[in-house]
């Protein structure tokens, strides 16, 4: 077994790590403070090549994997952008890694060079009000008509979209009766590529912010579809058989959600070390207190294993191997490590943490949600106790 991690990424934690250096805690709260995308932090990676890494070498891009992928969204996490995670997410992983694997030839050609250049943004359209972790209770429906698919249809949390050019829509073209009538509850989905601009201005796509909590530097929302028109050549995949398509999706979201996990329990624990080396309290700095240096010790034992399992489940999807286990895994973990390093912080700095003097109460905030998205740690566990326990279904 070899644990040292290829060459390619370690060039890739160096070189996001050095544009990262430049957008420190500061830059990242005042983002989240004015609701504004780190525009100037995406540059500064797309012209790195940093955003591109995924894209065939064809296509301008740097032709690697989900392993390189990881690193990336691990080490800008760690920098202080937690809400970055949702860069890494959005573009490389849901448009990037799809088309590349996934996509048509045209779709790559016309598409992937953009992502290089950074000028190209993704969004996923999967969730709705009454379907989240289930996605087989999706009803947004999508009807073939000539060379054209309509969606019309409702999906909320939709993170992105005042910035994306494409947004991969998840809509049934066969209704869930009817897949169940044929034999396969995953039959009659068909993903889409919907051009935003042009959709909004036809004025069948509109879309509503959510105000949220934490993670103001990319919005979230509701989106209406009103029978907005698709060319069947933007279909990802092939009409009606897109669920396989949609898992390759997913597991990739988890992958980089955990590695922002990782790299978010880093950013705070850094903070807590640092504060509690030079804040002096009866003659002695608090980290020589074990109360506080323990827990600090373990969480950071606890983000070693999370990034290991990070690690793996990275590197069994670069190699076409089953990694849905150990892809739960790693986003349960990391989620949960992310949170309770955070709130650590929060207890280390003491009263200062609630001052937006310092970076803590945005990781805290940033860190919660992990818990919740790309999947709620409770499904996790119900999925570890089904399939890797074989313990009966709850549901």
């Amino acid at each position: 077994m070899d644990f040292d991690l290829p060459e390619t990424a370690l060039a890739v934690r160096e070189g996001v790590a050095a544009v990262a250096a430049k957008y420190d805690h500061a830059y990242w709260s005042r983002c989240e403070e004015e609701h504004r995308f780190p525009a100037e932090a995406w540059r500064d990676l797309a012209d790195g090549g940093w955003i591109g890494l995924t894209v065939p070498e064809e296509f301008g891009g740097g032709g690697a994997g989900m392993l390189e992928l990881a690193v990336a969204c691990e080490t800008l996490a760690a920098s202080g952008g937690t809400a970055g995670t949702f860069l890494y997410i959005l573009t490389p992983g849901f448009g990037a890694m799809t088309l590349a694997r996934h996509g048509t030839r045209a779709q790559q050609e016309a598409i992937l060079p953009g992502v290089v250049t950074g000028d190209v943004q993704f969004c996923l359209a999967l969730t709705e009000p009454d379907a989240g972790s289930n996605a087989l209770a999706i009803t947004t429906a999508a009807r073939v008509d000539g060379e054209e698919l309509v969606i019309r249809g409702q999906k909320i949390w939709i993170s992105g979209i005042e910035n994306a050019t494409w947004m991969i829509v998840v809509a049934r073209t066969t209704s869930a009766a009817d897949a169940v009538a044929a034999g396969s509850r995953t039959f009659g989905f068909t993903l889409a590529l919907v051009d935003v601009a042009a959709a909004r201005a036809a004025g069948t796509l509109s879309f509503t912010p959510i105000p949220k909590m934490g993670a103001n530097t990319v919005t979230s929302s509701q989106v209406f579809l009103d029978d907005v028109r698709v060319p069947l050549t933007h279909v990802i995949g092939e009409v009606d058989h897109g669920f396989g398509v949609l898992w390759d999706v997913l597991n990739p979201e988890r992958i980089l959600a955990a590695a922002g996990g990782v790299g978010g329990a880093e950013a705070a624990l850094a903070v807590a070390s640092s504060y509690a080396r030079e804040r002096e309290v009866f003659g002695r700095p608090i980290g020589a207190n074990q109360g506080l240096q323990f827990p600090l010790a373990q969480l950071k034992a606890t983000t070693e294993l999370a990034r290991l399992m990070t690690y793996k489940a990275a590197w069994l999807f670069d190699h076409g191997r089953p990694c849905g286990n150990e892809t739960n895994i790693a986003k349960l973990t990391a989620a949960q490590v992310a949170w309770e390093s955070a709130n650590q912080a929060f207890q280390t700095l003491g009263g200062m943490a609630y001052s937006k003097e310092w970076p803590v109460e945005r990781l805290f905030r940033d860190a919660r949600i992990g818990k919740n998205i790309p999947v709620a740690e409770e499904l996790i566990l119900a999925h570890i106790g089904t399939q890797m326990l074989g313990l009966p279904r709850s549901y």
